[in-house]
C-alpha cells in the first residue's frame, strides 16, 4: 500500500531562497487587481486526512455541489515525477501526478461527480499561466490542494518576487468569489495564510532561537515567508499537524515575534471549514476527531532575556467537532449536545517532561499538550499544571492555568472535550 501523501514530519526543499526575494512588497493579486469578497468557503485539514473520513470529504463536495460536484485537485506541494525514484510503482510512488491522482479518486469514490489532476507542478511551472488550464479550473465547483512543502505552491503558482497571482491562481481565486469552496490539507491548508505563513521548524527551536524570514534547509530551524501564501484567510496564522508534532511552542513564537494575535492550530484529520472568509461574517466550524485550537495573544507579552525567551498571558481555547468559533467577535460556541464539564477527579495532573513531542525522544507521545490541558479541566485537585521542554539548555516550562474565564465542555458528562479561554505561560527554567 502506498504511503499516504504529504505526511512526512519534515520535508526539505531542494534549493535554495533568495532572501532578497522575499523583502519586497506587500503581496498583490494579478495585474494589481483588488481581491473580490469571496462567496465561497474554506475547507482546511491539519493533515493526516484518512481515505475513510466521510465527514470531511463529504463537507467538500456538499459544498462543491454534491453530486454535480467538480473537484480540481492540486498536488503541486509534492516532488514532480522527474524527483521520484519510484515514480513508475503504483505502490510506492509519492510525486505530484500520482499524488493526484490518489486524491481524485478519493473524491469520486466519496461521491464528486467528477475529479481531476491540475498538471501543476515545479516541473510544470509553465501551466499556471496557461489558458487551457485555466478553462479546467473555470469548469470546476470546488479545488482541493493536496500536502508537501507549501514553498513549492508559491514557486509553482505565484510570480516569484512580485508574489502576483498566475492566471490559474487567479481564476481560483475569482472562482471562490463566486461560490467555490477551496479545501486542502498539511501544506494544502498552510498555503491559505495571508502574511507571515509557517516554512518550517520545530517548537523547542523556535523557543530557543526565535524566527527568521525566509526557507532554510535546517529543518528545525523555525522560518516564515513574510508575504505569506495565498491569503485565502488572514484571520490568523496557521499552523497544521499541531499536536501530532507538538507544534504549539512554534506557533506561539512565530505569532509574538510577527505581531500576529491569533493562530489557528490545525491538527490531523480534522477539518476547519471557513464561511465568508475575509468578511466581517467570517464564521467558522470544525468537523473531526480531533479539534482545532485557537491560540490567542491579544493580551500576551513576550520578552527575552539573558536566560532565554518567555511568554505571558496567551489564552488556549480548543474546538471539537461541530463547534463554532466566530472570527470577528473572537467568541467559540460549544456544539449543541455539549454542556460545561464540572470536575470530578481529585488526581493530580500527571507529569509531563515531553510537552512538544520532541523528535529526539523515543519515549515521547503526541497530543502532549492538548493531554495535559485536558487533565487539568477534569480535576478539581489543582488550577494550575507544568509541562516541561525534552531538551534542556535551556529547559522551557510550560504553565496551563484556569483563568476566571476558563470553561471546559463535555459531551459525555465525564471528559473534557472543549476548552475554552486556558491561561498559558512559557519560561525558561
Amino acid at each position: 500500500m502506498r504511503a499516504h501523501p504529504g505526511t512526512a514530519r519534515r520535508t526539505v526543499l531542494a534549493g535554495s531562497i533568495a532572501l532578497a526575494l522575499l523583502a519586497t512588497a506587500p503581496a498583490a493579486h494579478a495585474h494589481g487587481d483588488r481581491p473580490q469578497t469571496p462567496r465561497g468557503s474554506l475547507v482546511l485539514v491539519g493533515g493526516g486526512l484518512k481515505d475513510d473520513n466521510t465527514q470531511v470529504y463529504g463537507e467538500i463536495i456538499k459544498r462543491a455541489g454534491g453530486a454535480t460536484a467538480r473537484i480540481g485537485v492540486i498536488t503541486a506541494a509534492s516532488v514532480p515525477e522527474s524527483q521520484d525514484p519510484h515514480a513508475g510503482d503504483p505502490d510506492l510512488c509519492s510525486n505530484s501526478a500520482c499524488n493526484g491522482a490518489y486524491y481524485a479518486d478519493l473524491f469520486r469514490k466519496h461521491g464528486a461527480a467528477d475529479a481531476e489532476w491540475i498538471p501543476l507542478d515545479t516541473d510544470h511551472v509553465a501551466n499556471a499561466d496557461s489558458d487551457a488550464v485555466v478553462a479546467r479550473i473555470n469548469s470546476m465547483s470546488g479545488f482541493f490542494f493536496g500536502g508537501g512543502d507549501q514553498y513549492r505552491y508559491l514557486t509553482t503558482l505565484l510570480h516569484g518576487d512580485r508574489h502576483t497571482d498566475s492566471k490559474v491562481l487567479a481564476a481560483i481565486r475569482g472562482k471562490l468569489a463566486h461560490g467555490a469552496v477551496v479545501a486542502g490539507s498539511s501544506a494544502g491548508a498552510q498555503i491559505a495564510s495571508g502574511a507571515d505563513m509557517v516554512s518550517g521548524g520545530e517548537s523547542y527551536e523556535g523557543l530557543r532561537d526565535g524566527s527568521a524570514p525566509g526557507y532554510y534547509e535546517d529543518p528545525a530551524r523555525l522560518a516564515y515567508i513574510p508575504e505569506g501564501g495565498f491569503g485565502f484567510l488572514r484571520s490568523g496564522l496557521i499552523d497544521t499537524h499541531t499536536g501530532a508534532y507538538g507544534r504549539e511552542g512554534r506557533a506561539l513564537r512565530l505569532a509574538a515575534d510577527t505581531g500576529h494575535d491569533r493562530v489557528y492550530a490545525l491538527e490531523e484529520n480534522t477539518a476547519l471549514v471557513v464561511d465568508h472568509p475575509g468578511t466581517r461574517r467570517e464564521q467558522l466550524t470544525v468537523l473531526g476527531p480531533n479539534g482545532v485550537a485557537v491560540l490567542d495573544l491579544r493580551d500576551a507579552h513576550a520578552h527575552t532575556s539573558a536566560s532565554g525567551w518567555t511568554l505571558r498571558g496567551a489564552r488556549y481555547t480548543y474546538l471539537t467537532d461541530k463547534d463554532q468559533y466566530d472570527a470577528r467577535t473572537w467568541a467559540p460556541r460549544p456544539a449543541p449536545g455539549k454542556r460545561p464539564l464540572t470536575p470530578t477527579s481529585t488526581e493530580p495532573v500527571p507529569a509531563n517532561t515531553d510537552v512538544f513531542f520532541s523528535p529526539a525522544d523515543p519515549d515521547g507521545t503526541p497530543y502532549a499538550w492538548r493531554t495535559t490541558a485536558r487533565a487539568l479541566a477534569a480535576t478539581r485537585a489543582q488550577n494550575t499544571a507544568t509541562a516541561t521542554t525534552f531538551e534542556s539548555g535551556p529547559r522551557f516550562e510550560v504553565t496551563f492555568r484556569k483563568t476566571r474565564s476558563f470553561s471546559a465542555w463535555t459531551g459525555d458528562g465525564a471528559t473534557a472535550q472543549t476548552l475554552i479561554g486556558m491561561g498559558i505561560s512559557i519560561a525558561p527554567r
